[in-house]
């Protein structure tokens, strides 16, 4: 009986996921005592927990749309990274009035982000057409501005780094006046929320996944592919737009060069974490989910562990790849094989 319940809860799903969150976060039991103290400041709550909600934010908003990009056409966006420095170099130019700092804004701030988002959504359109209309590879094609986006925003900013040194800008970076969680926290569970109830209460999460698995099967039992595949990724691309203002705010600037960089490998990264397959059809938002706050786990972690920022991606590196492998479908097959050679050889003695 009870190994029927082990049996049970190990093939669900999500289980390696959370498994695997759960031993990097318990390594700090270890290692870092204080890992899980949780104190408030100001009247704003601070700990090494609170650091990780906070600084995965970005990449959980950034794996929810890589999620259904992948899902849809098998294919992934590597333009997030590039797409989160547009933005944030839009809305900062906007803000300054084009000046390289400014102490108050030119235009106003919801001018600013909603610029942001709509040029983060109309890269993703772009990316949608030549993925969806073109038939162009989705890595080949988001390549295009993988490539141009950070000099796009150099452009923007004039190669320096723009600042707004204003007060308010601060607020979707860091936290709510009398609010003790993060604001980027709350964004990413709103994003999360209404995405999700987006795919559950309407048929679009099932019309992803069809799409994903076979294309033209789709087209011929009336479902839209070309459009759900563009939709996805104007979805990604907002999700981006979003990810470079949350970016933009906690350092109140443009840095066309380090904003969002590298993130398009931690979301990636955070999809396969999950669970998913990245060749499409099937998902689970809920494992992207973990699988970004693993990641943001691991590097926090090692930080506490006063590892040197030189030599984290190595480290983190090992990990990840130690992670995908234990969710592979080969040891998944190997695991079992395990299982029912144990079987046999109980069943051989009992028989005996």
């Amino acid at each position: 009986m009870k190994n029927m319940t082990f049996k049970k809860i190990t093939s669900q799903r999500l289980f390696l996921p959370i498994f695997c969150l759960a031993l990097v976060l318990l390594v700090n039991i270890v290692t870092t005592p204080n890992f899980f103290a949780i104190e408030v400041r100001n009247g704003v709550l601070y700990g090494y927990l609170i650091d990780i909600i906070n600084r995965a934010s970005e990449l959980v908003i950034l794996a929810v749309g890589m999620t259904l990009v992948v899902s849809s056409s098998a294919g992934t966006d590597i333009s997030v990274g590039a797409i989160m420095a547009v933005s944030a170099a839009v809305c900062c130019n906007l803000l300054t009035g084009g000046e390289r700092a400014a102490t108050a804004y030119a235009n106003p701030l919801i001018l600013g982000f909603m610029a942001a988002l709509i040029v983060g959504a109309a890269i993703g359109c772009f990316n949608g057409f030549l993925v969806a209309k073109l038939n162009i590879q989705p890595m080949v094609a988001t390549l295009i501005m993988f490539t141009a986006g950070r000099g796009i925003a150099q452009l923007i900013t004039d190669g320096q780094i723009t600042y707004v040194r204003v007060d308010s800008y601060r607020t979707l970076g860091a936290s709510l006046p009398g609010f003790p969680v993060p604001t980027p926290f709350i964004v990413a569970v709103v994003v999360v929320a209404l995405t999700s109830l987006l795919l559950k209460k309407t048929a679009l999460g099932m019309y992803i996944q069809s799409v994903g698995i076979n294309k033209r099967a789709s087209q011929l039992v009336g479902i839209k592919s070309v459009m759900i595949i563009f939709l996805t990724y104007a979805y990604c691309g907002l999700c981006s737009g979003l990810s470079g203002l949350i970016a933009s705010s906690r350092i109140y600037s443009a840095d066309a060069n380090n904003i969002g960089l590298n993130m398009e490998l931690d979301a990636i990264l955070a999809v396969a974490i999950g669970g998913n397959s990245l060749g499409g059809g099937k998902f689970s938002l809920a494992g992207s989910i973990i699988g970004a706050y693993t990641i943001q786990a691991l590097t926090t972690t090692l930080y506490a562990m006063h590892v040197s920022s030189d030599q984290v991606p190595v480290y983190k590196a090992i990990v990840v790849v130690i992670i995908v492998a234990l969710q592979s479908p080969g040891f998944a097959r190997w695991r079992k094989s395990l299982a029912q050679k144990k079987e046999l050889g109980a069943a051989g003695k009992e028989a005996a």
